[in-house]
């Protein structure tokens, strides 16, 4: 098993490798740190360590797994990358994904971009076949990450628009106070007879599941106000949406109250 640091997760699995910088959070990448010193090793090309790359060796990992676990998927790089769908491997390369995911419904598969548009690509002909009959599975969760405001406004809306069991959003590395929107957080319904309590011919608008918050860590981590986290912890407590505290800057610790570890009910 590929134990790792990262306290949200069981295990990690990497079946897809690399990336390159799309935002102010990528600044200080810490998968981009590893994949050099890894470099021309475990798979990492030695030319350039973090180009995006697939690794058909490390497909059945978690199949080996007897143990349920939770499972970050592609912590060293990015599941909806565009090089994947450029590549013309992109149905190749999900399909085999999902296949392996849908043989494991004791683990519980979490996929985090800073690319949700991306994902889109994930959901064609190749995905419905490594699903088989359930869409989506039950076990696959989807999210972004949101470093900032304008990451929230950009990425939020499309990853709630993906079929997912759960939505969850990273706020890791957290740069500046993010405002969640009301209909992020709270379900809501709409149709002919929403506003008259019916749920006849409706459509369930999903809200997110889960928010992981945290500061940037490592060589030039730049410090998280407190207060920001503080904010956005009682956001999440308004609206009845488990909130996963990773870590404060170095000296400038959060209120205890915020420091918790929940987790969506079942997962």
């Amino acid at each position: 098993m590929q134990r790792t640091k990262i306290p949200w997760t069981d295990a990690v699995w990497n079946p897809i490798t690399g990336c390159s910088p799309i935002s102010p959070g990528c600044e200080h990448c810490y998968a981009k740190r590893m994949a050099n010193r890894l470099r021309g090793r475990f798979g990492y090309p030695k030319q350039n360590p973090f180009a995006v790359t697939f690794h058909p060796d490390r497909l059945e990992e978690p199949l080996r797994w007897r143990k349920p676990r939770r499972i970050f998927v592609c912590s060293m790089g990015d599941i909806a990358h565009e090089e994947i769908y450029e590549s013309g491997r992109c149905e190749e390369w999900y399909e085999a994904i999902w296949r392996v995911m849908a043989r494991c419904p004791q683990h519980t598969f979490m996929l985090l971009t800073k690319r949700p548009e991306g994902l889109h690509h994930a959901y064609g002909d190749a995905f419905l076949a490594g699903c088989g009959a359930d869409f989506p599975l039950p076990n696959v969760w989807v999210g972004v990450t949101a470093e900032d405001q304008e990451q929230a406004d950009k990425r939020i809306p499309i990853i709630l628009s993906i079929p997912a069991a759960v939505h969850f959003v990273s706020v890791e590395p957290m740069l500046s106070e993010i405002q969640m929107r009301d209909d992020w957080l709270r379900e809501a319904w709409t149709g002919p007879g929403a506003f008259h309590g019916a749920r006849e011919d409706h459509n369930r608008v999903p809200r997110l599941g889960w928010m992981i918050c945290g500061a940037e860590t490592g060589p030039g981590a730049r410090p998280m106000d407190p207060l920001w986290a503080e904010r956005l912890y009682h956001q999440c407590k308004e609206a009845g949406v488990p909130f996963f505290f990773k870590k404060a800057s170095k000296g400038l610790p959060v209120a205890p109250e915020c420091e918790v570890h929940e987790f969506p009910k079942g997962g």
